[in-house]
């Protein structure tokens, strides 16, 4: 997984109901773009978080659209 500081990143719901849940990159801990990262969710909560499998990262648009 690699991320940069301002991209989002979702959390699939793991049970079936649960509802999917985002947050922007705050920061990059590891190295290259590598996890862990630093994610501020919608609800305004900050977490150092080490995403798995139920996580993508919505990369940004290079050209800006």
């Amino acid at each position: 997984m690699h991320a940069t500081v301002g991209e989002r990143i979702r959390f699939h719901g793991r049970t079936v109901g649960a509802a999917d849940h985002s947050g922007e990159i705050v920061t990059v801990k590891g190295e290259d773009g590598q996890p862990p990262y630093v994610v501020r969710f919608d609800d305004g909560h900050e977490a150092l978080v080490y995403p798995g499998a139920d996580c993508e990262i919505e990369h940004a648009d290079p050209k800006g659209g």
